[in-house]
């Protein structure tokens, strides 16, 4: 089983949102995702999908709003998944955090090139990696370097992201309840651990769908911007073929009325059409958002959603060789995001990358160059 990143970023995205000048990256042939799909087996699943009820947008009373004090071009850089590192710090007991080598280097970005960094926290472990993976949680955490966590504060935050890595789509079908709990112990623990002021109030959801319990949760937990999947989006009918992993089962069980699916294009693996809950805008309110200080602002919920990528690669899915020119094909915005995940870091991990940290540096050297100051994502509104 391959890793399945849901954060896909990149022309296939934008392509698939319906914004101008960019192509499908299987289409081009040029600078590709690592594990983007035949153009072949992405024209069949396209068809399937035009056979299906296409729906309207979930996110209907809304307001495009714009940041007051625009601070010039800025960027903000996310790492999802975050569970690891803990677990090492918790087995090694180092005297220093900083002497483990995932956070020496996003320290290392920030001295060299200014890059803040949020890194978006599971609360536990998970059993695919073992029953001790699984066992380990934040509470194992002690506050032994909670000084240094305190000094750091300037460039590093810790997020929610979700109570574990599986199963896939945990909040698509997600209580308000259970947002609620998963906030306030991931929450709790950051505040324990790393001091006040360390915790992140923009939301990345671990897949990225989310209920519209779920956002409503979000809000009123504090959240002040969350992401949003992107493009067309169509009726689910409970044909599981279009959706790999058991995605369908995550779907179909607690199913809530704004569940669907939407093409996603450009990423990894064979994850084309993905499911999407509420957190999800048309390809009109993509246009208003992705790569500016807008965003949209629903009356329904009170949520600020945000488009969290902006175009550029998605770290552990391209090629060293290919960060800087897919940086370069993407342009400049007045506002750039981007992201990688944890686990490609770790040398235990099936899909380590050896080069991860490398391509951290390249990306933060691309925003350095060109002028981008950093700033943390919940920075990008006002709320």
């Amino acid at each position: 089983m391959n890793r399945r990143e849901f954060l896909a970023t990149g022309t296939g995205m934008l392509a698939a949102a319906g914004l101008p000048g960019y192509a499908r990256a299987a289409d081009t042939g040029a600078i590709t995702a690592m594990r983007t799909e035949s153009k072949s087996v992405q024209d069949m699943k396209r068809a399937k999908l035009a056979a299906l009820k296409e729906l309207g947008p979930t996110i209907t009373d809304f307001e495009v709003r714009r940041k007051a004090v625009i601070p010039g071009k800025c960027a903000a850089f996310y790492i999802d998944d975050v569970i690891f590192v803990f677990q090492d710090l918790v087995a090694m007991k180092p005297k220093s955090c900083w002497s483990h080598p995932f956070l020496a280097h996003v320290k290392e970005a920030w001295e060299r090139y200014g890059v803040k960094t949020q890194l978006n926290l599971f609360y536990s472990g998970d059993f695919f990696y073992g029953v001790k993976d699984a066992m380990f949680s934040l509470k194992d955490v002690p506050d032994t370097w909670k000084g240094e966590f305190q000094a750091a504060k300037e460039w590093l935050r810790f997020g929610f992201h979700s109570f574990h890595e599986y199963p896939d789509y945990p909040w698509i079908s997600a209580s308000y309840e259970d947002v609620s709990l998963a906030w306030n112990l991931i929450k709790g623990e950051v505040e324990r651990f790393a001091g006040p002021g360390m915790w992140a109030w923009a939301v990345v959801p671990h897949w990225g769908p989310m209920s519209k319990e779920g956002c409503i949760a979000l809000k009123d937990c504090g959240a002040k911007a969350v992401w949003v999947s992107r493009g067309r989006r169509w009726a689910y009918n409970g044909d599981r073929t279009l959706l790999p992993y058991g995605h369908g089962y995550r779907i179909e069980n607690h199913r809530k009325p704004e569940s669907a699916i939407y093409w996603r294009g450009g990423g990894g693996d064979d994850i084309s059409i993905s499911g999407c809950g509420y957190n999800h805008l048309d390809v009109s309110q993509v246009q208003k958002t992705v790569g500016t200080y807008n965003w949209i602002y629903d009356k329904a919920t009170g949520v600020n959603f945000k488009a969290s990528t902006s175009g550029g690669p998605l770290l552990n899915l391209y090629n060293l060789k290919d960060i800087v020119p897919a940086f370069d094909r993407t342009g400049e915005k007045e506002y750039f995001c981007y992201a990688t995940h944890e686990q490609y870091f770790f040398k235990h991990y099936f899909m380590y990358q050896a080069d991860y940290a490398a391509k951290t540096f390249a990306a933060g050297k691309w925003m350095h160059d060109h002028g981008y100051k950093f700033i943390f994502m919940e920075d990008s509104v006002d709320a």
